[in-house]
């Protein structure tokens, strides 16, 4: 019974294998791109208020760093002790890309990606 349901299961995959190979190349690019959108505006915070940026330099007093604002001619500058990471930063980008790749599969799912197009 069980190498029934293997070969089965073989001669599923098999015969899938081009649907399956194009799930994974869309997975792999929606994976891309949230990794790429959820970590670039926090690279762009962080060089921007990193203490050797020129951005910062406009600060004059030693240990701080120029908060980016709205209004372009405002200078907010506190003390770098301010900045650092905390637990959760770990945590949120990581769980925030499985939920968007995960929302995506089954959005590729739903727009009927497994149906068979071929004749019976």
């Amino acid at each position: 019974m069980a190498l029934s349901f293997f070969t089965s299961l073989r001669h599923c995959i098999t015969m899938r294998r081009p649907v399956l190979l194009y799930a994974a190349t869309w997975t792999a690019l929606l994976t891309a791109t949230v990794a790429v959108a959820s970590f670039s505006p926090e690279m762009a915070f962080v060089s921007a208020i990193s203490t050797s940026s020129s951005f910062a330099r406009q600060c004059k007093a030693e240990g701080t760093v120029r908060i980016p604002l709205d209004a372009p001619g405002e200078i907010l500058c506190l003390p770098a002790r301010m900045f650092m990471r905390s637990k959760i930063d770990f945590i949120v980008p990581p769980v925030f890309a499985a939920l968007v790749v995960a929302n995506s599969a089954w959005v590729v799912r739903a727009t009927g990606l497994w149906v068979d197009h071929e004749p019976r």
